[in-house]
């Protein structure tokens, strides 16, 4: 199965950049890409660096917006991962992953479970924590183990997911630098950031998918500079072998072909899933292992 990440920057207004994405798709769906996957809230800017109830708007359209990301995977024939600002009522709204199949219907959704608040990443200020749970979405093309950003740096939720049927972990992300930071700690946090993703192929024997963005985006708050969002994009294997990696500074199609029966080549000379002690892990379901 031939995939495809679109790794872009946002273009100053949300009709601009839905034209770049939209071309990158067809570009990709030309080429065969039967799997498209989009970064973490790629219609517009990341609004999360600052914290402004005005931005809230940005979720009325998403009944539309779902209408149209709909007739695009149709149109294109593909399989295709959104990344949206869902309002479910006044006060209540999620990031969401919508998933749509190559026929345009709604294949399943997934909503945020893990929700940072750091300097210039304030997303519990928009989001409330998902309650979809981690469900796999079935589609044509495989079982789509669906995770959002802050979701990466944790392993349970890449593990349910594979306990569950997952035979892809793809994570749409919104993550960077900040410029006053040295080149050592950038190096760092990229290299943690690669690592842990790559741990959760290797760990559960599945194929992962990060597509994340680009560019510089000030902070509308004016009080911090702004995120430099540091792209390196990746598709890597069961074995967490780099399959295709994109660098931090361009518009992206990072094409890679994933096998799902490799996944039973590689469970099958490292099985982890076997060896697991789960009569063991019952502190997993405590905040910390301190008799508390």
């Amino acid at each position: 199965m031939k995939t495809a990440l679109i790794q872009q920057k946002y273009y100053q207004t949300k009709v601009e950049t839905i034209a770049h994405t939209l071309s990158h798709i067809e570009q990709a769906s030309s080429e065969g890409a039967e799997l498209v996957v989009l970064q973490e809230l790629h219609q517009t800017e990341y609004f999360c660096q600052s914290e402004d109830t005005n931005f809230f708007t940005y979720a009325d359209s998403f009944e539309e917006d779902v209408a149209f990301w709909s007739h695009v995977a149709k149109k294109n024939s593909i399989v295709l991962v959104t990344s949206l600002f869902e309002k479910r009522t006044a006060g209540l709204y999620h990031n969401t992953a919508v998933v749509f199949e190559k026929d345009g219907t709604v294949a399943g959704k997934y909503r945020k479970m893990h929700i940072p608040d750091d300097p210039g990443f304030y997303e519990k200020f928009y989001f409330t924590p998902g309650d979809l749970g981690f469900e796999p979405i079935q589609t044509s093309v495989g079982k789509l183990g669906v995770l959002i950003c802050w979701d990466q740096w944790y392993p349970e939720a890449a593990r349910i997911m594979t306990l569950k049927g997952a035979e892809i972990l793809i994570y749409p992300t919104a993550i960077g630098w900040f410029d006053v930071d040295s080149k050592e700690e950038k190096q760092r946090q990229l290299e943690s950031w690669i690592t842990i993703q790559r741990s959760h192929a290797i760990a559960n024997g599945i194929p992962v998918m990060s597509c994340n963005r680009i560019g510089f985006e000030a902070d509308p708050s004016h009080v911090l500079e702004g995120t430099r969002f540091w792209g390196n994009s990746f598709i890597c294997g069961a074995q967490g072998e780099l399959l295709t990696h994109a660098n931090h500074q361009n518009d992206t199609i990072l094409y890679a072909d994933i096998l799902h029966e490799r996944t039973k080549e590689v469970r099958d000379i490292w099985p982890f899933l076997r060896d697991r002690r789960i009569e063991e892990y019952d502190c997993l379901l405590k905040r910390f292992c301190d008799n508390n």
